[in-house]
């Protein structure tokens, strides 16, 4: 199997109300939902957009956990990677473990606080639709140190990094490997407006109308649908909290070299 280190592997949705969240999520991008028998997983559930892998959801852990969409990177070597991890100045959230056959995840966050996930694909391979309609194609940090992560993921998953002034001020990063364009990070004069974090980006056709529909089935709009150059976005908290991204994109990321 090729290297999956450091590519986008697979997010899913911590939720408050796992059966609230699955009815809006499959309203929204026409999802179908498939709940994991097996109780130790609490009803874990598998998204899939025309019949494939696209996301899943499951009740939290705790009260205190908070609701989130979490992006997992891939890993070849999971314990590896939490090492390097905390080599980079990064701390371990949850230790790597096995998944039944499935596969093995941690959770890391960075210097700054931002959490994410790491997969070391078993059966489980990860998302089997991207970059079309109502799955996944973007995620995108947010953080208080923006020059810290540009060092940390890197020296983490062996990313390159591509620099691109904004005409508002600010930089846009892009984190690339093989050429292709895998995640990015804003930063600006003001800095993010959240604790710093992992936005998972959904793509849909119609940003404006899937916003509108977003909004009918009970979710917040936290950035109303915007232009940028190469596509158009608009920022969502769903009924539970849970903050995600709506875009369209005139190329797909993974086509940017």
């Amino acid at each position: 199997m090729s290297s999956v280190n450091g590519t986008p592997i697979w997010a899913d949705l911590g939720t408050s109300d796992p059966a609230a969240s699955r009815e809006f999520y499959t309203n929204l991008f026409g999802w179908t939902a498939e709940a994991d028998p097996d109780p130790q997983f609490g009803g874990y559930t598998t998204l899939l957009k025309d019949g494939k892998r696209v996301a899943a959801l499951g009740p939290l852990n705790s009260p205190e956990q908070p609701v989130v969409w979490s992006t997992y990177f891939g890993s070849d070597d999971l314990d590896g990677t939490g090492k390097a991890v905390e080599a980079a100045g990064g701390s371990v959230v949850v230790p790597p473990m096995a998944i039944r056959d499935l596969g093995r995840m941690a959770f890391f966050a960075d210097p700054s606080g931002a959490v994410f996930g790491a997969w070391e694909p078993g059966t489980h391979t990860g998302f089997e639709l991207t970059e079309a309609d109502g799955s996944y194609c973007w995620t995108e940090l947010s953080t208080t140190d923006p020059a810290g992560a540009r060092a940390f993921y890197p020296a983490v998953f062996g990313w390159a990094t591509h620099d691109n002034p904004m005409a508002g001020g600010g930089t846009y990063t892009e984190f690339k490997a093989g050429g292709k364009s895998l995640a990015g990070l804003m930063d600006g004069p003001d800095g993010p407006p959240a604790p710093p974090h992992w936005l998972v980006h959904f793509a849909v056709v119609d940003v404006d109308g899937a916003t509108g529909r977003a909004q009918g089935l009970g979710a917040a709009t936290i950035v109303p649908p915007t232009d940028f150059p190469g596509g158009r976005f608009s920022i969502l908290a769903d009924p539970q909290g849970a903050a995600f991204a709506l875009v369209w994109m005139d190329e797909a990321p993974s086509a940017h070299a």
